[in-house]
C-alpha cells in the first residue's frame, strides 16, 4: 500500500486569480438589472430608462469615429457605456458623456464629464490645506520675533521685505475651468472616483512641467517647478487644459441666448454661456473639411493666469482692508497689472496660432471614394489625441492620449531662479585686511601724541580756571 501513497507534501498553495477573471468579477455587475424579480416591476424600469436617461449613446459615437480609425474597440465602448449608466444610477446627474480616455504607464483613466442637478451638488471637501499653508508659519514668526525683542531691546530684528504673490482665487463651481465635474476609473466595473475642482495656480504650474500619469491618483508629482498636488490635481488640471482647446462643434449649432446679447464681464471673457441653436440644420460634410471657418470652440479660452475669466490679483477685498500705514503706503508704489483677454467664446478655428508654420488642426473625410457617405474628422495638432466628428446634425469630441501637449522643441525644465544675494555689500560689512607693525606703530605714535595733547589743554584750562578764583 505504500507504493501507492508518494511521501509528497500534500499542503497546495492557494490558486492565484488571474487578471481577466477578476476583471471579469468585477464586469459582472454591470450587466444585472437591478430592481425587483417581478416582470411587472421591470417593465416599468426599462420605460423609465427609454423615456429620459441623461447616459449618451456611446455606441453610436464609437461607430463614426470607427470609421476614421479612432476610438476604442467594441467591447470596451459598451464596457464604458455600462459604466456610465452606472455612473449616473449613483450620482445625481443632470448630463453625462464619455470625455476620453488619458493613457498611463501603469494603468490609464478613463474619463467622464458630467454636470450635476440644480440644488445637490456635493460639499467639496478638497484644498483645505491650500488655506491654511502659510498662516502658521507667519503667525508662529510673529511670536519668535516678539520674543527676541522683549529679550534683546537693543537689537533691532530686520523685517523682510519681500511679499509671496497674491493668491489667485479659484473659479466657483458651474464657472469657467470648473464649469463640469470629472469622473474617472481605470477599468469598468471599478468604482469612479470624482476629481476636486482645480486652482489657477495648479494650471500655471501644469503648463510648466510634463509628467507621464501611473494611473493612481495619490501618487506624488515629482517636478520643478513644484506642483501644488497629487496626481489627481494634476490630472484634472490637464483635463481642463485639453477641453479648452480641443472641443469644437459646427458652426451655427451653438448660440448665444437672447438675454445676455449685451452683457460683458468686467475680465473681459464676455459671454460665458450659450444654447443649442433649434434652428440648425447641419453643414456639409465637403464644407466642414474645406474650411476650419465652420468650426467653433464651445469651451471658454483660459488665460495665462489660469482662469476663464480674469480677476486683479492687486484688487484689494473689502473684509481684509486692515492693513497698516507702511503697508499702504507700499501698495500704493505698486503697478497695476494689465489685463488679461482672450479669444471670446465659438471663435472659428481659422483664428487659432499656427505652431511653427503647421497648422493646428487637419480636417478629412472618413473615406475619400465615397464622400457622400463620409463623415468629417477634425484632428488637434496641438494635442495629439484629440479628435472631433460632424455629419448632418451631430458632432462628438474625443480624446484619447498620454495627456501630453505638442512642442516642436524638445522639453527641457524649467532652470532654478537666480541665488538673491542675503544682504547688500558695503564697506562697513566688507572684511578688512590686518594693518603691518609700522601702521601700528604710527597708529599708536599718533594716538599717545593726541592724548598728550588732550592732557595739555586740560591741565592749562585748570591753570586758567585757579587764576580767575585768586583774581
Amino acid at each position: 500500500m505504500e507504493w501507492f501513497h508518494p511521501k509528497l507534501d500534500t499542503l497546495r498553495d492557494d490558486p492565484e486569480m488571474q487578471p481577466t477573471y477578476e476583471m471579469a468579477e468585477r464586469q459582472k455587475a454591470l450587466f444585472v438589472r437591478g430592481g425587483g424579480s417581478g416582470s411587472g416591476e421591470g417593465e416599468q424600469e426599462m420605460e423609465e430608462e427609454v423615456a429620459d436617461t441623461p447616459v449618451p449613446n456611446i455606441m453610436e459615437s464609437a461607430f463614426y469615429f470607427e470609421q476614421a480609425g479612432v476610438g476604442l474597440s467594441s467591447d470596451e465602448s459598451f464596457r464604458i457605456f455600462m459604466a456610465l449608466k452606472q455612473l449616473v444610477e449613483q450620482q445625481p446627474i443632470l448630463t453625462c458623456r464619455f470625455w476620453g480616455k488619458i493613457l498611463g504607464l501603469n494603468r490609464s483613466y478613463l474619463v467622464a464629464q458630467v454636470e450635476f442637478r440644480e440644488g445637490e451638488e456635493e460639499a467639496e471637501e478638497e484644498e483645505v490645506e491650500e488655506m491654511l499653508e502659510g498662516g502658521e508659519v507667519i503667525d508662529t514668526h510673529g511670536e519668535e520675533e516678539g520674543e527676541e525683542d522683549e529679550e534683546k531691546v537693543s537689537d533691532i530684528v530686520p523685517k523682510p521685505m519681500w511679499k509671496p504673490p497674491p493668491v489667485i482665487p479659484k473659479e466657483e463651481s458651474r464657472m469657467g475651468t470648473n464649469k463640469y465635474l470629472y469622473f474617472v476609473c481605470n477599468e469598468p466595473g471599478w468604482p469612479w472616483t470624482r476629481l476636486p475642482h482645480v486652482t489657477p495656480n495648479q494650471i500655471v504650474q501644469a503648463r510648466k512641467i510634463k509628467k507621464f500619469f501611473t494611473g493612481h491618483l495619490d501618487a506624488p508629482v515629482v517636478s520643478y517647478p513644484p506642483f501644488p498636488g497629487n496626481e489627481a490635481n494634476y490630472l484634472r488640471a490637464q483635463i481642463a487644459r485639453i477641453s479648452a482647446a480641443t472641443h469644437i462643434s459646427p458652426l451655427g449649432f451653438y448660440q448665444f441666448g437672447e438675454e445676455e446679447g449685451d452683457e460683458e464681464e468686467e475680465g473681459g471673457a464676455g459671454r460665458d454661456s450659450y444654447e443649442e441653436n433649434p434652428d440648425f440644420e447641419g453643414i456639409p460634410v465637403l464644407e466642414l473639411v474645406d474650411s476650419m471657418a465652420n468650426w467653433v470652440h464651445h469651451t471658454q479660452h483660459i488665460l495665462p493666469q489660469g482662469r476663464c475669466t480674469w480677476v486683479n490679483p492687486m484688487q484689494k477685498m473689502e473684509e481684509e482692508e486692515e492693513l497698516g500705514e507702511e503697508e499702504e503706503k507700499a501698495d500704493e508704489g505698486m503697478e497695476e497689472v494689465e489685463q488679461e483677454v482672450g479669444p471670446p467664446l465659438l471663435t472659428p478655428l481659422s483664428e487659432d496660432a499656427e505652431i511653427m508654420h503647421m497648422s493646428p488642426w487637419t480636417a478629412r473625410l472618413s473615406c475619400s471614394l465615397c464622400p457622400q457617405y463620409s463623415v468629417a474628422i477634425v484632428r488637434s495638432n496641438l494635442w495629439p489625441g484629440a479628435y472631433a466628428y460632424a455629419t448632418g446634425k451631430k458632432f462628438e469630441n474625443i480624446y484619447i492620449g498620454w495627456g501630453h501637449k505638442y512642442s516642436p522643441e524638445n522639453f527641457n525644465p524649467a532652470l532654478p531662479a537666480p541665488i538673491q544675494q542675503e544682504y547688500p555689500s558695503g564697506p562697513e560689512i566688507m572684511e578688512i585686511s590686518d594693518p603691518t607693525v609700522e601702521e601700528e606703530q604710527a597708529l599708536k605714535a599718533a594716538q599717545e601724541q593726541a592724548l598728550a595733547a588732550a592732557e595739555e589743554e586740560e591741565e592749562d584750562e585748570e591753570e586758567d580756571e585757579d587764576e580767575d578764583l585768586d583774581d
